[in-house]
């Protein structure tokens, strides 16, 4: 039972090889680093709601910044090593690092009213949207 491998099949064939190599050298290990994060955004009449999927990620992990008029978030998780006096019988262990960045423009928001939340695994962002700024329509007497 010690000697299965899940989630892969090594046949040692030379295709085998090959996925390997591109997996492990020719992307440096890219392809597993980034997870992939599944959003929603939904149109709520004076604001955007975005709902992005983190599962498995502590509130401290996310940061959320914005430059240049463009949203950044950005989730890392890294094994913590200082539990070292634990015992622990791993057979397999694949849950090391995950980390996931998404961008969004911020056209038509209002970036100062942005409000962010994190529950179950589910980041929330209101995203209001900027208020069209009305020319002021000013008369003038004629004389």
């Amino acid at each position: 039972m010690f000697d299965l491998i899940p989630f892969e099949r090594s046949t040692g064939s030379l295709f085998d090889a090959i996925d390997r190599m591109m997996d492990e050298s020719f992307f440096g290990g890219l392809s597993r680093q980034f997870a992939p994060c599944r959003t929603d955004i939904i149109d709520g009449g004076d604001k955007y709601l975005l709902k992005a999927d983190l599962p498995g990620f502590d509130k401290d992990d996310i940061k959320i910044s914005i430059q240049d008029n463009v949203l950044d978030i950005t989730a890392e998780r890294r094994e913590n090593k200082d539990d070292k006096d634990k015992k622990e019988n791993y057979i397999r262990r694949e849950r090391r690092y995950d980390s996931f960045n998404r961008s969004f423009s911020l056209d038509g928001i209002d970036a100062s009213k942005i409000n962010a939340s994190y529950t179950n695994g589910v980041l929330s962002l209101e995203l209001p949207k900027a208020q069209e700024e009305k020319p002021e329509i000013q008369t003038i007497e004629v004389e």
